[in-house]
């Protein structure tokens, strides 16, 4: 810990296009800059600390959609102490300090702080072999979103000529997805730790190729997670209420502060398993008999195969449908 204190806080607010760094000197007073968030702007601010005298830090972000994550792994691979927090511990610990500026500069700042006093865990970066898989699964999402997007021009076009061209990019672009998908599964086969894992995940009823390959660009190779809460929170699939005093009562719903498209994938499997398996019809069957919605039952099914998913992959042992009521 005397470690951790002795590292210089720098709080970063993550955006699409931007980070605004906020680094706390030890006469508590902030230095701030702005750079690119791209490999370029993330080689600027190591050169920036470095000019003021920090090549050690312990610097802490939000868990903010996927826009943190390449920022991330190229700190850990630097050699940085990286945190990666909830959104929500942020706010109510910006709250606590009586924060009423609301502007990236205002929140970098008030991360730094956070990093500061509450000294939170070390983020720990996924491995190479998983970072690898995740590329080649999200170019794959990636194809497949032109592939629905020509589609949909063709339903709507009349000339031949027309028809003919998207009928040649759909040609292409099925060829290219079939092309990723022999490079992901022989990505998998390759790596003998990736390979056992998805053994594992396809032992759950209702999870096939796709899921299991978003699966693990996730939560494959070593276990980054504490415990299945934190595994689920980081897919955006953890509840979030809305209750204060005796007034607001707002439902239950999903926070979706994570990866869209792990939500994404997720969905058609959570579909799959409610009305074919016998584990997610059992569950979803104690939630139509508390009288929960459609929507809100698949979303609970979805939370429910990450849980699975990644306490399989935690223990090393398959599907048990003793367990799941099955």
């Amino acid at each position: 810990m005397e470690q951790e204190k002795d590292l210089a806080p720098v709080g970063v607010d993550v955006s699409k296009a931007k980070l605004d760094v906020a680094l706390l000197r030890p006469d508590g007073k902030f230095r701030d800059k702005v750079v690119a968030n791209s490999r370029k702007g993330f080689e600027e601010l190591v050169a920036w600390l470095a000019k003021h005298g920090v090549t050690t830090a312990h610097i802490c972000m939000e868990a903010t959609g996927a826009y943190w994550e390449e920022f991330a792994e190229f700190l850990a691979d630097a050699g940085f102490q990286v945190s990666v927090v909830n959104p929500a511990h942020i706010k109510s610990f910006g709250a606590s300090l009586g924060a009423r500026s609301k502007t990236d500069k205002a929140d970098a700042r008030v991360i730094a702080r956070f990093c500061a006093e509450r000294h939170p865990a070390r983020w720990q970066a996924p491995s190479q072999a998983v970072r690898a898989l995740r590329a080649l699964v999200r170019r794959r999402d990636a194809l497949i979103g032109l592939r629905t997007q020509e589609l949909n021009r063709k339903d709507v076009a009349s000339q031949p000529q027309v028809l003919h061209s998207i009928e040649q990019v759909l040609a292409h672009l099925d060829k290219q997805i079939k092309e990723i998908e022999k490079q992901i599964n022989n990505h998998i086969d390759q790596d003998p730790t990736l390979k056992e894992q998805s053994r594992l995940l396809q032992t759950i009823p209702g999870v096939g190729d796709v899921s299991t390959a978003m699966l693990l660009s996730h939560y494959g190779g070593d276990m980054r997670f504490a415990t299945t809460r934190q595994a689920v929170a980081f897919s955006g699939l953890d509840v979030r209420h809305r209750e204060s005093g005796t007034s607001v009562r707002g439902k239950p719903c999903m926070s979706k502060k994570g990866d869209s498209r792990l939500r994404a994938t997720l969905y058609f499997p959570a579909v799959v398993a409610m009305t074919k398996t016998a584990w997610g019809k059992a569950f979803a069957h104690r939630l139509a008999t508390a009288g929960k919605p459609n929507m809100l039952i698949i979303g609970a099914v979805m939370r429910k195969m990450v849980e699975i998913a990644y306490a399989i992959l935690k223990s090393g042992k398959p599907f048990n449908p003793a367990l799941h009521g099955a």
